[in-house]
C-alpha cells in the first residue's frame, strides 16, 4: 500500500457545493486554526483564508470523508503544484519550529519596511504550520483532532489577512470575508480531475447531466473521461 496518494483530495458535505467547485473552481475560505501552542492568554484560534487538500492513500478515504463530507474530488498533484499548494508543516509541542515561530513574533524592526517584510514572511510560515494534534471547531463544538494523520496540503490566499476567533463567529462578517476571497479561486478542468466522489450510485445520473449541461464548453472527449471518473462511496466501500 502506498503511504501517500498521487492525487490531492478535497471533500465537502454537499453535492451542490461539489457542483459549484466543478463549475467555478476551489476558492479559499476562512478556517479556524489551533494556535494555542503559541501560549497566548486571549487567542486560542485564528482563521486563515485557505483551501485544504490531502494526499492520504485511497484506503483511508472512508475515514476522511466521514469527517469532512461524502462529496469530493481527487486532483492531480501537477495541478496542485501549478496552483502553489504546499504540504502543511507539523510541529510537536515545544518543537523547534514552534520555538522559531515564537521567536519571530518577538522580533521587531525600527525600519517600517523591514518590519512589514518580516511580518509577511511570518504570516506565510504561520499559515502553513500546524501542531501534530489539537482542537478544531466542528458545527460549533470543539473536538480533539490528530492533525498529523491528515497529510494536509494547503492553498493560502495571497493576502496577509486573518480573522480572530471572536470575530469568526460573526456569521455575516465571515461570509463577507469569504466572498472577498473568491477572486483567488483555483480554476480546474476535466483533465485535472482523477476522481469525483459522491455518496451513492443514485446520485451519479444527475451529476452526469450536470457535467454535460454546465461544463459543455470543455472538449466532448474530456467530458467523457471525466464522467468515467465518478465513483460512489457506496460502491467503493465494497472493495476497501
Amino acid at each position: 500500500m502506498k503511504p501517500k496518494s498521487d492525487s490531492l483530495f478535497h471533500f465537502t458535505k454537499s453535492l451542490d457545493v461539489l457542483k459549484l467547485i466543478l463549475k467555478h473552481g476551489v476558492h479559499p475560505r476562512f478556517c479556524l486554526e489551533d494556535v494555542e501552542w503559541m501560549g497566548w492568554k486571549d487567542t486560542k484560534q485564528v482563521a486563515f483564508p485557505i483551501a485544504c487538500f490531502c494526499d492520504i492513500p485511497l484506503s483511508r478515504i472512508a475515514e476522511h470523508k466521514d469527517f469532512y463530507g461524502d462529496y469530493g474530488l481527487g486532483l492531480s498533484k501537477s495541478w496542485g503544484l501549478t496552483n502553489k499548494l504546499e504540504p502543511v508543516v507539523y510541529s510537536p509541542p515545544e518543537g523547534k519550529l514552534q520555538a522559531l515561530m515564537k521567536y519571530m513574533f518577538d522580533v521587531q524592526y525600527e525600519d517600517q519596511d523591514k518590519e512589514a517584510q518580516h511580518n509577511q514572511h511570518l504570516y506565510k510560515l504561520w499559515s502553513l504550520t500546524k501542531p501534530i494534534s489539537g482542537k478544531m471547531v466542528v458545527s460549533g463544538e470543539i473536538i480533539e483532532k490528530e492533525f498529523y494523520q491528515e497529510n494536509e496540503w494547503r492553498y493560502v490566499a495571497p493576502e496577509s489577512v486573518l480573522i480572530e476567533e471572536d470575530r469568526f463567529f460573526d456569521q455575516k462578517e465571515t461570509e463577507a470575508s469569504n466572498q472577498s476571497m473568491e477572486k483567488y479561486s483555483l480554476a480546474l478542468g476535466p483533465t485535472d480531475i482523477r476522481y469525483i466522489f459522491v455518496k451513492s450510485d443514485s446520485e451519479i445520473p444527475g451529476l452526469i447531466d450536470f457535467i454535460n449541461t454546465e461544463l459543455g464548453h470543455f472538449p466532448h472527449n474530456d467530458l467523457k473521461i471525466l464522467i468515467s471518473r465518478i465513483v460512489s462511496h457506496e460502491t467503493l466501500s465494497l472493495d476497501l
